[in-house]
């Protein structure tokens, strides 16, 4: 393996010509076109080498897999004189350390390129809209909302700058972004201001397509939202690598995270119109993506398979059947994989990232207990602890679980930052 590193490694110092001899992976992370007129050309051996590392750490999704990764992408950073370049590294190492739940080294490599004062804004806007997501996933509200306007100030200027608009498709993404902060906010009505105009935009693929979805669902507009998640998944399917700069993206706001997000979205919205069976098999697929993206441990795992046992619920309460054997073995192997903390615990300080998404696993799994005689005390105290847990500023844990066509409010699970919208 580090031989192959090796080879490109040298490539890199000498700027030559190691490409045509290292096939990269099936699926790569990174592409840029040097021909798209951005401004921003980047070292082809450089892209080899971050696409090489981020397909080692994911082959075997270990510790010491993602430690050598992570190598590989600091020889790749020694080496480089373009600024652009750096941050395309960094952008790469950032989501490495997220995969893996280490956050605050994630964080600190995408707050380094926005001190990259000449890297590319395609670069910067990316590395924002990756720091805006981890602040929202581990419940960092304040500094998210900071990031998102610092991006939207960042673009204001270069237009004052240069005295005319610039790029419609980062413009897009910017208030895509500070539209799904406001909406984690429970600004609804602040949140649409920012995806005013979107649908017919042709930044609307991707993340933005996939948020602004996300609004329209909260707003019960189902088939709408329906579309536009269907365009994230198709965009993001036909994009199995980054085709110009513009698309560049990192961590939790990365091409498979959208893919996956738009995924259990759309499976969530069929739940909601009562098409169970549509359901089921998109949420299935989705699970099944996150198995495969992040090992079956993986706290994505533990929310989409709350997703699915919700989903379980509402065709049991629609149908007047019961589904209790099927709901509680999903709440328990979802609790088992969020790493839930022990009941005595208290809630709110138990748990920083996915609190509301245990609160509903756990809210749940109660209601399949209480009914059940011999176990109505654990399922009072069970309830007891998703409730203090529950922190959404829109809904009630009780509406959140009511969610359906019918009900006054839905809520939509983002898998991208783990929260309940």
């Amino acid at each position: 393996m580090f031989r192959i590193g090796a080879k490109l490694f040298r490539a890199a110092r000498i700027g030559g010509s190691a490409v045509s001899d290292f096939r990269s992976p099936p699926t790569r992370f990174f592409s840029i076109d040097n021909n798209v007129n951005t401004g921003f050309k980047t070292n082809p051996v450089a892209l080899q080498m971050i696409n090489y590392a981020l397909s080692l750490a994911r082959a075997q999704k270990s510790d010491e897999s993602y430690a050598q990764a992570q190598l590989v992408l600091e020889q790749c950073h020694s080496t480089q004189s373009d600024e652009s370049a750096k941050g395309l590294v960094l952008l790469a190492m950032s989501t490495l350390f997220s995969e893996r739940g280490n956050f605050s080294e994630a964080i600190e490599k995408l707050q380094k390129i926005q001190d990259l004062g000449l890297s590319s804004l395609a670069v910067r806007v990316a590395a924002s809209e990756a720091l805006a997501g981890l602040y929202l996933e581990s419940y960092q509200d304040d500094f998210s909302s900071a990031t998102a306007d610092m991006c939207l100030q960042l673009l204001e200027t270069i237009r004052l700058e240069i005295g005319g608009g610039g790029s419609d498709i980062l413009e897009a993404r910017a208030k895509a972004l500070k539209g799904l902060v406001e909406l984690v906010h429970g600004n609804v009505e602040s949140a649409q201001s920012f995806f005013e105009g979107a649908q017919g935009d042709k930044g609307c693929f991707g993340n933005v397509a996939l948020s602004f979805g996300e609004f329209l669902h909260c707003k019960r507009n189902f088939q709408m939202a329906r579309e536009l998640y269907q365009r994230a998944m198709q965009d993001v399917s036909e994009r199995k690598d980054f085709t110009d700069s513009q698309s560049v993206s990192a961590c939790n706001m990365n091409l498979e995270e959208t893919l996956l997000g738009a995924t259990c979205a759309l499976g969530q919205l069929e739940a909601h119109l009562g098409n169970f069976d549509d359901a089921e098999e998109i949420l299935t697929a989705a699970l099944k993506k996150a198995e495969e993206c992040f090992g079956n441990y993986h706290p994505k795992v533990g929310i989409i398979l709350t997703c699915i046992a919700l989903m379980y619920r509402h065709k049991a309460a629609m149908e007047r059947s019961s589904s209790l054997l099927i709901q509680e073995g999903l709440y328990r192997r979802a609790i088992e994989v969020l790493k839930a903390p022990p009941l005595e615990v208290e809630g709110v300080g138990a748990t920083r990232s996915r609190r509301d998404i245990l609160s509903l696993a756990r809210g749940g799994y109660a209601e399949t207990l209480i009914v059940q005689q011999n176990r109505k005390a654990e399922g009072e105290k069970m309830k007891q602890w998703a409730e203090t847990a529950w922190t959404n500023r829109r809904l009630s844990l009780a509406e959140a679980l009511e969610s359906s066509e019918s009900s006054a409010k839905v809520s939509v699970i983002d898998t991208r930052i783990s929260r309940v919208l």
